[in-house]
Order: C-alpha cells, then structure tokens, then sequence
C-alpha cells in the first residue's frame, strides 16, 4: 500500500500559507532544471571560446532542460552520498553524445551556489511587489484617514493626539525602510560564475592551456547567459556567505516591521478603533461565537518571530565557514533560505490582505477621545480663561481639583470622564463657556498630523510606489 502524504511531515509554509510562485522558486523542479541550465551555459561558452564541443552536444543538452528523473536521481544519491553528482550522472544518461563534456572544468558549487543565487534573485523579485502592493494600500489608507483624530499612546498610556492616518503612516516609514534595504540586497547579489574548486581558476586554466584571457571571458560569458551584470572577483569554493548574511538580514527586518505593525493592529482590535477584515462564514472561537480575532495579524506576528531568528542562523553560519569552505553549512542553508524567504511571502502578502480590508470604528475612537481629552485639554482652557481675564494660579487649582473628581468618578466608579459637565457648572468658567466646544475640538490637537501624512506620501512614498508601475489592484485572497 502506497504511503499517503498525509503520513509524512510537510512544512505549514507549503501546504497553508505561502504563494504558489514563492514554493515554485525553492521547488525542486526550479532547482535542478536551472542546474541543467547552468551546464548549459557553460558547454556553451566554452565551445565559444575554441573548447571541441559540438552544436549537437548542446541541443541534445537543452532537449532535456525538464524532463527530470527524480526518482532516477534519488536511487543516485542514495549510492553516491552527493546531489551533484546523482543529477549529473542522470543528465549524462539522457544525453550520451554530451555526456564527456557535462560539467567540463566545474566543481559541484558551479551549479549548487549559482542556482542558489539565481533563486535568491527571483525571490526577492516575488518579494519586492508584494511589498510595494501593502505600501501601495496602507498609503491609500493613511491618506484617506490624515485628519482623524485619535488618542496617541506612550508607554501604551493615552497621550496627546494623533491621527488614525498619521499613526498608518509610522507603519508607512518602516515598511519604506525594508523595501529600499531588501531592493539593495536583491542589486548587490552577483553570480559565483566559473572559478572552480578553491575559486582559483586551476581547471578552467588547464583546459585553455594557460589562457587566462579565456578564462577571464569564460567567467563573463556565463555570468551574462545567467542574466546577471558582474561576478563575484573571489571566491573560495563557495561564494562569501556573508551574502547569505546580507540577504537573511533585510528579511529578518522586514519581519520586525511587520510584527510591530500587526502587534498594533491586534491592541487597536481590543480596543474596537480598527479590526482587519472578518468574513461573514468566519468563526473567531469554536466555544464563544461572539468573537472577532484578529487571526491574520497574529498569523502575520507568529511567522514573523520565526523569521527573525532566522538572520541569526545565517551569521552562525557565516562565521562558521572554515578557510575555502566547510559542508556545514549545506543541509543548514537547504532550510533557511528557503525557509526566509516563504516566510516573508506569507506575512506580506497576508499583511495586504489586512490593510486592504481594515475597518475603522470612528465613533468608538471618539468615544476613547472624550474619555481622555478633558484632561488633556486643561491647559487649553488655563490659558483661554487668562485670555478672558482671570488668574493663572486660581484657574489652575479650581482645574486641578475638578479634575481629581472626574477622575474619582471614572476610577472609582467606572462612570464616564464629567470633567467638561464640572467646569459648564462651576461660574468661575462662564466667560469661556461659549468657546468650550472650539476648545474641546479633538482636531485643534492634532498639530501637523495631517499635513505630516499628506507630504510624506508625496515626497517619500509615492515615488518608490512609481519603481513598481505594474502593481495588481485586485484583491489578495488567502487560502486558508
């Protein structure tokens, strides 16, 4: 009986969370077609440069770019001990005629390293979109909702005002942040290219007896077959994998953004002022059917945690590689990278998902608002009243001890904030009670937070959103 699937452990980033493309791009389909490819490329520029390797050579080479025998592969390796050398012997098979000229001069990081940079490459190009499509929609978001007023918090204690809008745009700035550092990372990569076993050359020397010119274009011509503008210039067996450190990192941040992000999106849900979209068939609790979790924002916090760590894992890694190379790090960057980069598939294109659903409840906020601003708007009404005649010092007190009642009264009794009931009732105030309500207008505290929102989507975030013109306006559907 044929062991079911569903017997074996598989990642939740393959079979829940993560996009169709990004498993595609870690996939092994991906993977060993392109080590094909890069066989390719090098029979090919070797032949260019005088090397006996035939045109037929080459098509009996590219007619069997995808028709891998996976199986034939494994049985391979099994007997081998080494991946390389199981796919090479199983390409050789399917093409005899090339066979003496597969992998002519190469060491096995000839195809592992350059694949994986080839892969890092494409991913980031995944991952770039999906990023400008959540800067896309939260900037909509902050602009529609600049001038809202709402309770500002330090210390996760209310605080002056800010705006809903303004607040969208603080997520706005860290999120910019990681798309200009993971664009760079994804423009600095370069390919291995042709350096053989230690990155010395040797090989590729002796087979063009001593050319070093030859070499030098070998290592030119592959890079450009491979779509990549310059090569790394040394190399030990494997690229630095500091690389690796590099590319790890700009994830690992753009983790810590998204986190902080949904981490606000959830206290905001408690406090009933935002939630992120909720279906009609969805169940929040199987025991308390009133609920609404947040499930995406925790979703997106719990997968950016992982992903976090994972920049740790890539400096162990680096500072563990010993002179030219050391195999320890094969079977650990087999998971991280792959592992990186699906993770930050699903929280980003879950994260577009929430902001292009995300729900304001005004009222609620105002609600919030009145609770707070009585006694955050003393001043105010200090300096109105010193406008209107009266004495600095005898305004403050009487404010001083209607605001200890007030608070008495929310504190103590769980009543609402009265503090504007108490000052309309004591005659000291009356020469400012016409101008009570302008005084108490949440929007008069909210300083520049409006026009801070407006320039900031023009100046810094719409001419990044103008490097991605192709972004889709659709929705994001998750799968699960």
């Amino acid at each position: 009986m044929e062991r079911s699937v569903y017997c074996d452990y598989r990642s939740p980033l393959s079979t829940r969370y993560a996009s169709k493309e990004m498993r595609y791009n870690f996939g092994e389909q991906k993977k060993f077609t392109t080590w094909r490819r890069l066989w390719v490329y090098l029979a090919k520029a070797e032949m260019e440069l005088g090397l006996n390797i035939t045109p037929e050579q080459i098509q009996e080479m590219e007619s069997h770019l995808e028709d891998i025998d996976f199986e034939a592969a494994a049985t391979e390796e099994k007997l081998t001990r080494h991946d390389v050398m199981a796919h090479l012997h199983v390409f050789c098979n399917q093409c005899p005629k090339a066979a003496p000229i597969v992998h002519l001069g190469a060491t096995s990081c000839y195809v592992g390293d350059n694949t994986d940079l080839i892969i890092l490459r494409d991913g980031f190009d995944i991952l770039l979109p999906k990023l400008a499509g959540v800067l896309s929609r939260l900037a909509d978001f902050a602009m529609k909702y600049r001038s809202l007023p709402t309770l500002g918090y330090t210390h996760l204690q209310p605080a002056q005002l800010t705006t809903v809008g303004k607040r969208a745009s603080l997520w706005l700035h860290d999120l910019l942040m990681d798309e200009r550092a993971i664009r760079r990372a994804r423009n600095d990569l370069k390919f291995r290219g042709v350096k053989g076993t230690t990155g010395t050359q040797a090989s590729f020397l002796q087979l063009f007896n001593d050319d070093k010119e030859k070499v030098k274009r070998l290592d030119e011509t592959v890079t450009r077959m491979a779509g990549f503008q310059s090569h790394y210039s040394v190399t030990g067996q494997t690229y630095s994998r500091k690389v690796d450190v590099e590319c790890m990192n700009v994830l690992s941040s753009l983790g810590a953004s998204v986190h902080k992000i949904c981490s606000d999106i959830r206290i905001l849900a408690n406090m009933k002022e935002i939630e992120e979209p909720f279906e009609s068939t969805q169940i929040g609790s199987s025991a308390m059917p009133y609920k609404r979790n947040p499930m995406r924002s925790e979703r997106c916090c719990g997968i950016a945690r992982h992903l976090m760590t994972l920049g740790n894992n890539a400096l162990q890694t680096a500072a563990n590689q010993w002179l030219e190379r050391t195999l320890d790090d094969s079977s650990n960057r087999r998971i991280t990278l792959a592992e990186a980069f699906l993770s930050a598939d699903v929280i980003l294109t879950t994260l577009q998902n929430v902001t292009e659903g995300l729900v304001v409840y005004p009222k609620v906020i105002a609600r919030h608002i009145d609770q707070e601003l009585p006694f955050m708007a003393a001043e105010n009404v200090i300096m109105a009243m010193v406008k209107a005649g009266g004495d600095r010092q005898i305004c403050h007190e009487k404010i001083r001890v209607l605001s200890h009642e007030a608070g008495a009264q929310v504190k103590e009794h769980g009543l609402d904030n009265d503090l504007v009931d108490r000052i309309r009732k004591d005659p000291y105030f009356a020469p400012i009670l016409p101008r009570l309500t302008e005084i108490l207008d949440p929007k008069t505290y909210t300083g520049r937070a409006a026009e801070q929102v407006a320039e900031f989507l023009e100046d810094e975030v719409l001419p990044v959103l103008e490097v991605y013109p192709n972004l889709l306006k659709g929705p994001v559907e998750l799968t699960l």
